[in-house]
């Protein structure tokens, strides 16, 4: 009896040690789950300190035999790229923290709340507010060659305030979901990476009625800038309406582009030798929506050649912002007549640098082959190398083949009027971005986000044997 006993006892240990150890195993404690304060970073970002100033990109066409070759008498880059018919223009002022968590998140298909705000840690963790909800699709409108180019604006920074250093705490459910002073710098790093654009507004100076005190505080901006950043800022979002603010930044030749809330030009996108440099744009804060709109419908009624940007400032958005932005992709974007281009300011700056500025060459090399060099001279900060050029004379069908030279990383085509229309991207490292949210989903496959993300940045680029590789990892 005392020997079944003890053996009882020895099989009644061995199941509560193998228990525990399950237990062990099994990590009751998840430590993934545990609150704690993370730095906000993405896994990567853009070079953008290496993009070259200056671009020259060469494009040798190829013509079936036997079709009949015309005479190309121009290759023209257009008013607005992708050859669209109207601008929309939008920059967010204070650095606020709901631009990154409701304008950018409402453009690129991330998670939107009614009342709660997150910063990136959150969405790496998927730890989000319970009340998350989806607008299903991202916005943007087409490049006119069946490639989707999404939305983007500006977002003012705040470069000397220490809360852009702040710390995220995760996994504090819905207690953790506060507006927070502004932006921090590992949200502003996700933006860039997707495009968006960036200004000077308030800086810290002592006395904001002094130009030469305001200019000070330009270059310790600059410089906090471009050592977070890896990037410069070349915009100013004039705040508050303070003059101050221009007249010092006509003192700092970095800053080439302005948007003021009183007192500026407004543009016409089709407006002969139009020239950005150092113009004094103006912007809108309407009221409401409904506002925009009907700004909108009134300028649509007039020609091309008389349309104004319509360009809207704000401070704070919400969910309503997002749904003005998804009525603009089906109206007018992707999902509608596909009529709109919206860059952020320093984009359009860029591109209007190029129109102004670039240069276009057409070579026939022999009976079947032509060859365009397109130049795109640049200046300090620039990081959109990219236009539409139109070429006449010739059509898709005619097409055998096209190629292009190593600065040419991004391009597609299509028939345009009496001719085509290629879009020409020069980003030096388009190819190792796209690959990084590649790899991105790859780390994620079930999500639907990181698939629509990695799809979308490898359709940027040109045909090659790496674009074909990165599909297939995707799809």
């Amino acid at each position: 009896m005392r020997i079944t006993r003890t053996i009882n006892s020895i099989i009644v240990l061995f199941l509560y040690i193998t228990t525990i150890s399950c237990i062990k195993n099994k990590n009751l404690y998840d430590d993934s789950l545990a609150e704690k304060k993370v730095i906000s970073n993405p896994e990567f970002l853009y070079p953008y300190i290496n993009e070259p100033i200056s671009h020259t990109a060469e494009i040798t066409i190829h013509i079936k035999e036997g079709v009949r070759q015309l005479t190309l008498s121009d290759a023209v880059i257009p008013p607005l790229k992708y050859n669209k018919s109207w601008l929309f223009m939008l920059t967010q002022d204070d650095c606020r923290h709901a631009a990154f968590c409701y304008t950018w998140a409402a453009i690129n298909g991330k998670p939107l709340s009614k009342k709660s705000f997150y910063d990136l840690p959150h969405l790496q963790t998927n730890d989000l507010p319970s009340d998350c909800y989806y607008l299903g699709k991202t916005l943007g409108s087409t490049d006119g060659a069946e490639n989707e180019v999404r939305f983007s604006f500006a977002t003012t920074l705040a470069p000397e305030e220490k809360w852009m250093d702040n710390v995220t705490t995760i996994n504090k459910k819905d207690n953790g979901f506060h507006e927070q002073n502004g932006l921090v710098w590992g949200n502003v790093k996700e933006m860039l990476n997707f495009g968006i654009g960036i200004a000077f507004h308030d800086v810290m100076a002592t006395d904001i009625n002094n130009p030469n005190d305001i200019l000070a505080h330009y270059e310790i901006a600059q410089n906090i800038i471009l050592n977070r950043l890896g990037r410069g800022c070349k915009m100013l979002a004039e705040p508050n309406g303070n003059k101050n603010y221009v007249e010092a930044a006509h003192n700092y030749p970095v800053i080439k582009t302005f948007t003021l809330q009183t007192g500026g030009e407004r543009i016409h996108p089709f407006e002969e030798m139009l020239n950005l440099e150092n113009k004094l744009i103006e912007r809108i804060f309407f009221n409401n929506h409904d506002e925009i709109k009907e700004k909108i419908v009134n300028e649509l009624s007039y020609p091309c050649e008389q349309r104004e940007i319509i360009y809207a400032g704000v401070h704070g958005t919400d969910t309503s912002w997002a749904e003005f932005l998804l009525w603009l992709n089906d109206t007018y974007g992707q999902d509608g007549d596909d009529s709109m281009w919206m860059p952020n300011q320093e984009e359009y700056y860029e591109y209007n640098y190029y129109q102004v500025h670039g240069t276009t060459e057409v070579n026939y090399e022999n009976e079947h082959t032509i060859k365009l060099t397109v130049h795109l001279p640049g200046q300090e900060y620039f990081y959109y190398p990219s236009v539409t050029v139109n070429l006449s004379g010739i059509k898709k069908e005619d097409i055998k083949q096209i190629s292009s030279n190593d600065e040419v990383t991004g391009l597609s085509f299509a028939n345009y009027e009496n001719g085509i229309m290629l879009n020409i991207d020069c980003r030096k490292y388009l190819a190792e971005h796209a690959e990084n949210f590649v790899k991105r989903y790859e780390t994620n496959p079930t999500s639907v986000s990181a698939k629509a993300d990695a799809l979308y940045f490898v359709n940027m680029l040109k045909d090659s044997d790496k674009k074909t590789e990165l599909k297939k990892r995707v799809e």
